[in-house]
C-alpha cells in the first residue's frame, strides 16, 4: 500500500508517518510539504492507493488542493486531514470531491478506521458532520418495497430513502444530487448513514442490502394471515 502525506508541518508527519505503520507492515508513505510537491510527486508514483491532504500549506489554502488532486487525478481517492472541525468547510471539501474528512484532533485510531473505509470504497464522515443530517427518531416507514414490511431499516430519513433508492437505479452522487437538487457533499453525507444504517462499507454492499431487505419483505408479506399468489415468471 502507498500513501501520499501532504502536510507542511515535519512533526506533524513524522508521527503520522508511525500512525499509518497500523494500516500494514508493507505500508509505504511518501511526504509532501507543499501542494505543488504533492501534484509532482503523484505524477512520480502512479501506483498511489490514497492521498492524505492538509487544507493550509505554504502554496494553497483552502478547498483548491482537493480540486487540484480531483483535476489531474480523479480516480485517486483523497481523504482531508483539518485543524478545522466546522461542518461547512466539510461540506465544501466533499463538494470538492473528497472521500473523508479526519480532524486532527481525532484518536489515532479514528484515522486508520477512517483510512480502511476510503480504501475499501466508503465514505468516511466526522460525527459532527453525521448529526446535522441526523434522522429522525421514528423509524422510517414508508410505501417503498425495499424498505418496507420485515424489509425495514429503522433510523432512516425519507431524504435518506430516496438517496437509497436512487443508489439501486445505479446512479452516480452527481446524477443523484442533481435529481434531488442537493449538493455532491450532502449526498454523500446522506450516503454515509445509510451505509450505516445497513452496516455496509461502500455503494455496492449498500444496493446488496437493500436487495437482501427487500426479499425479506417479500417473505415476511407471504408468512402473514394471507399468502402471498404465485407469480408468472
Amino acid at each position: 500500500m502507498k500513501l501520499l502525506l501532504a502536510d507542511d508541518h515535519a512533526l506533524f508527519r513524522q508521527a503520522l508517518r508511525h500512525i499509518l505503520s497500523e494500516l500494514g507492515s508493507d505500508t509505504v508513505v511518501i511526504e509532501a510539504e507543499s501542494l505543488g510537491k504533492a501534484l509532482a510527486l503523484a505524477s512520480e508514483h502512479q501506483d498511489l492507493d490514497l492521498v492524505l491532504l492538509d487544507l493550509k500549506m505554504p502554496d494553497v489554502q483552502g478547498i483548491d488542493s482537493v480540486y487540484a488532486f480531483r483535476q489531474r487525478y480523479p480516480a485517486l481517492p483523497i481523504v482531508v486531514l483539518s485543524a478545522s472541525e466546522d461542518c461547512d468547510d466539510i461540506e465544501a471539501v466533499l463538494d470538492a470531491g473528497a472521500l473523508g474528512f479526519v480532524p486532527k484532533s481525532s484518536p489515532a485510531a479514528v484515522l486508520i478506521s477512517a483510512l480502511r473505509l476510503v480504501l475499501e470504497g466508503g465514505i468516511y464522515l466526522p460525527p459532527q458532520l453525521l448529526s446535522r443530517v441526523a434522522p429522525s427518531p421514528r423509524p422510517a416507514h414508508y410505501p417503498n418495497p425495499v424498505l418496507s414490511g420485515h424489509g425495514r431499516v429503522d433510523g432512516l430519513t425519507e431524504r435518506q430513502i430516496e438517496v437509497l433508492r436512487l443508489l439501486e437505479q445505479g446512479k452516480s452522487n452527481k446524477e443523484i444530487a442533481r435529481d434531488l437538487s442537493l449538493s455532491e457533499g450532502t449526498i454523500k453525507i446522506h450516503l454515509a448513514a445509510v451505509f450505516r444504517a445497513l452496516n455496509v462499507r461502500n455503494r455496492t454492499e449498500a444496493v446488496l442490502a437493500a436487495q437482501r431487505l427487500q426479499t425479506t419483505s417479500g417473505a415476511g408479506s407471504a408468512a402473514g394471515p394471507r399468502a402471498a399468489q404465485p407469480r408468472a415468471l
